[in-house]
């Protein structure tokens, strides 16, 4: 279900669109969060980050839990989260290098100093 949730409604097969239909006719919570989970999503593709006020304010009317923490985690950043629905530009890259100079550092805990880690850092391919 939860695959079928999260993909486009146009990329599932018949079949599947039917199973999911009959599922959300049957819970209406499931079908309140896949509403949200959907609209969520394409404000993400679409980069509409100025819809998220009302998105917030949707989730908040529902008495769905899990929603309603995600919504409070935004609003601490709302700024920052609006930003990265709008705008073209990536923090991918930096990302990665520091999940990959946290790699090297939890392989060499306790065994090296911080000399060690920034040539490991620096010289690694």
């Amino acid at each position: 279900m939860t695959r079928r949730i999260l993909s486009r409604p146009e990329t599932l097969t018949e079949i599947e669109q039917l199973r999911l239909k009959s599922v959300l006719a049957n819970c209406p919570e499931l079908d309140a969060l896949t509403g949200h989970v959907r609209l969520f999503a394409h404000m993400l593709t679409e980069r509409q980050g100025e819809r998220l006020p009302q998105w917030l304010d949707a989730v908040r009317q529902d008495d769905l839990p899990s929603p309603h923490t995600l919504a409070a985690g935004i609003d601490r950043d709302r700024d920052a989260v609006i930003a990265g629905l709008t705008l073209p530009w990536s923090s991918g890259v930096v990302g990665g290098r520091v999940n990959r100079i946290k790699m090297l550092k939890r392989q060499m805990f306790g065994r090296a100093g911080f000399q060690l880690l920034r040539k490991r850092a620096l010289f690694a391919p």
